[in-house]
């Protein structure tokens, strides 16, 4: 076994989509302060692990979790990995027929999974109930290995799964409103197995989150622009003199991603990559037809790339647009969104381009 977690530092670990305020490192102990909800990946991957971990939760009904195999970063909509989520419930949250507090384990955003005791989903839930209520510490083993995973609290093992998809990928401690203790954090890497590149989570592509899902730090944001925990969102009108959010930071050639709750009603949207109008991408209902989901969970995920005067973009997955040549297009600007009504937005990723 070696540390995972060095208790000093934060070595070997990126901070995904959260604040610095959300992670702490106090008597060789990551203290998570649970807000905002978000995750702090590992800088690297693993296929076959075994982790050992202590944590304790320091108020009731408090939630957490660890994740397995995930992808860089968040999936599309959500402040979550697509991944297999390790459940980390205090007691007093209770148990249900859907979830219990004594180590739940299921895939979410697009993961798969097995469950060895299942109920009829692809949640797997203990075969006994071990887990102490707060404060007192718990002791989790996990144990990943060619797609199968199992999970021993406090000694025992009580939870398994199987067939899972991805099956390499990044390890994940998340925050999800509860203050959550963590010590002797540490992990022993088993021998590869053959893997399928469909396997394997997605590679870290650079991306860093400009919202910290606790403020507006490093943008200036008009009046009607408020914080949501992990999603920001602007409540004005397009009445106001001034209706923007404006990063600080000024960009040239990057790639981006941002999320967008769209629906029949929205107003449109402005996404303004170097400042200008010029720069935009527009966002509305009408626009994107059968691309743009407008119903159920109506978020929707622009990534592309904006190279010299080129702007490479795809929406929900699909490329709608490839190296389209914008003129008269600033050399670099800040990241400026313009709504004309109320709109939610979430996960903007900036990253570096190699250069050609």
């Amino acid at each position: 076994f070696r540390p995972l977690f060095n208790g000093t530092d934060f070595s070997g670990w990126v901070p995904v989509n959260t604040a610095p305020s959300t992670w702490e490192i106090k008597d060789n102990m990551l203290i998570c302060s649970g807000k905002p909800i978000g995750e702090l990946r590992t800088e690297r991957m693993y296929q076959n692990f075994i982790m050992e971990v202590e944590w304790r939760h320091m108020k009731p009904k408090g939630n957490a979790g660890i994740f397995v195999w995930a992808d860089d970063i968040t999936a599309r909509g959500q402040p979550f990995h697509r991944g297999v989520e390790v459940q980390v419930l205090e007691n007093a949250y209770g148990n249900t027929r859907g979830y219990t507090t004594h180590g739940d384990i299921f895939p979410i955003h697009g993961a798969t999974m097995t469950p060895v005791n299942g109920r009829g989903g692809s949640r797997a839930f203990p075969m006994e109930n071990r887990s102490r209520p707060s404060p007192d510490w718990n002791h989790y083993r996990i144990v990943c290995d060619d797609g199968t995973i199992s999970l021993a609290v406090n000694g025992k093992v009580v939870t398994k799964g199987k067939n899972a998809n991805p099956r390499k990928g990044y390890i994940c401690i998340e925050s999800e409103g509860g203050v959550v203790h963590y010590r002797n954090m540490r992990i022993k890497e088993l021998p590869s197995t053959p893997i399928k590149s469909e396997q394997i989570a997605i590679v870290d592509r650079g991306y860093r989150c400009l919202y910290s899902g606790v403020d507006f730090s490093g943008w200036k944001a008009a009046n009607g622009w408020r914080s949501h925990d992990w999603q920001f969102r602007f409540h004005g009108s397009a009445d106001e003199a001034d209706t923007s959010l404006e990063s600080k930071e000024l960009f040239g050639d990057y790639g981006f991603i941002f999320d967008v709750r769209v629906s029949g009603e929205t107003k449109p949207l402005a996404f303004q990559l170097r400042g200008k109008d010029i720069s935009a991408i527009q966002v509305a209902p009408d626009m994107y037809k059968g691309d743009l989901v407008l119903k159920g969970r109506n978020w929707n995920r622009f990534e592309g790339e904006l190279r010299g005067d080129q702007l490479t973009l795809s929406l929900n997955g699909r490329k709608i647009l490839d190296g389209k040549k914008i003129e008269r297009l600033p050399v670099k600007g800040p990241i400026r969104i313009v709504p004309t009504g109320p709109i939610s937005m979430a996960n903007v990723y900036v990253r570096s381009l190699d250069k050609r």
